[in-house]
């Protein structure tokens, strides 16, 4: 029995195929990634103004949404990644909700509305991570004007996804997620205003060509 080998074109268009196919799944995962690549670009290569420095933490890499559900004000279950969509300030806490947390906030809700126009690009997200009951005063003024979504979520599930810097609890920062459901970026404790605005106005104005408000 003799073996004859493939011809060299049936060798040659295999070959071809195999390439062309790997190229087609590098380009689909390019324009997939390309956003969230020119999001942080922007904010960390293309500075505005020379000497400008970037307040917030750049997360590497940045982390998706976790497959875990909250429950919210109505003891309804939502599912994190159902927020995708949106840019999300996010705080983190238990219910008691004391100084320090009723001062992110109001942080929180100062910076959406310091973002004029780009405003309905961002919700504002508070993860409760225990059961007990919201002071009524706090729970009106969180559902008053633009509310705050509300998530009762395991603090396990909270941990395993957002981390705080060294020396820090989860609860002291304000967390910032892309509309693709990525942990990209953490602010400072006690952070300043101004500085974060700066650096969601960045990420807003670079992110307009592919990012539109609502979900």
């Amino acid at each position: 029995m003799t073996v004859h080998s493939l011809p060299l074109a049936v060798v040659d268009e295999r070959a071809r195929r195999t390439w062309s196919g790997r190229l087609q799944m590098a380009v689909i995962l390019l324009v997939c990634a390309a956003p969230v690549i020119a999001s942080y670009l922007a904010v960390y290569v293309v500075r505005p103004h020379v000497g400008e420095a970037v307040y917030g933490d750049l997360i590497q890499p940045s982390v998706g949404l976790p497959n875990a559900n909250g429950v919210d004000l109505q003891g309804r279950s939502v599912a994190l990644r159902s927020l995708k969509g949106q840019w999300l300030l996010v705080t983190v806490g238990a219910s008691t909700c004391d100084a320090a947390c009723e001062q992110r906030l109001f942080v929180q809700r100062q910076l959406r509305e310091m973002l004029g126009r780009e405003r309905e690009r961002v919700d504002k997200v508070w993860l409760v991570t225990d059961d007990a009951p919201l002071a009524p005063a706090l729970q009106l003024a969180l559902t008053s004007g633009v509310p705050v979504q509300v998530l009762r979520v395991a603090k396990a599930d909270v941990q395993a996804w957002l981390k705080p810097a060294g020396g820090h609890a989860l609860e002291e920062h304000l967390y910032v997620v892309d509309p693709m459901g990525e942990w990209m970026m953490r602010m400072p404790v006690s952070p300043d205003p101004a500085k974060v605005k700066r650096d969601l106005d960045r990420l807003l104005r670079a992110s307009a060509s592919w990012d539109t408000p609502g979900r």
